[in-house]
């Protein structure tokens, strides 16, 4: 059984979002698109909550979200645990998100990023392995729940 990849885009990502989707089908990959459908302006955030809610509890293994910047995608699913939400611009900084810090959510800038350049970055993100060892560690720090800031009396 294929790989199921999540994959969503707000209007700016939209036109990449459908060349990645026919990227990853030829790669064997199953496809479960979460929206946009249109160029038609919408809000990143109705596109990156379903997604990276879905890798926080398991559901899905591996995301890929588009928007201008890609900075509005990761506010949002970097807040969800467990999702490590990576922007990426080059073949390069895709590689090592997954090297490095073992990414589950590639985030790409639509607007700063050919088609062209956006299918390779996603194969290096999609070929790179978890190193492990050293960044394990660092993995397990980020992944770890940080306490709930202390509630300060106004006087």
């Amino acid at each position: 059984m294929p790989e199921e990849i999540l994959i969503a885009a707000d209007h700016a990502g939209y036109e990449m979002k459908k060349t990645l989707e026919a990227e990853l089908e030829k790669l064997g990959f199953a496809v479960k698109d979460l929206g946009t459908n249109s160029t038609e302006s919408t809000d990143y955030a109705d596109f990156a909550h379903p997604l990276a809610k879905a890798v926080s509890e398991g559901r899905a293994k591996r995301g890929i979200l588009l928007c201008g910047t890609g900075l509005g995608m990761s506010y949002v699913a970097n807040r969800y645990p467990r999702v490590r939400a990576a922007v990426s611009w080059s073949p390069e900084v895709a590689d090592l998100s997954r090297r490095h810090n073992d990414s589950n959510v590639l985030i790409l800038p639509a607007r700063f990023v050919k088609d062209d350049d956006a299918v390779k970055i996603l194969k290096a993100w999609l070929d790179a392995p978890f190193e492990g060892g050293r960044h394990q560690r660092r993995v397990v720090k980020i992944d770890a729940s940080v306490p709930d800031p202390k509630p300060t009396s106004a006087k």
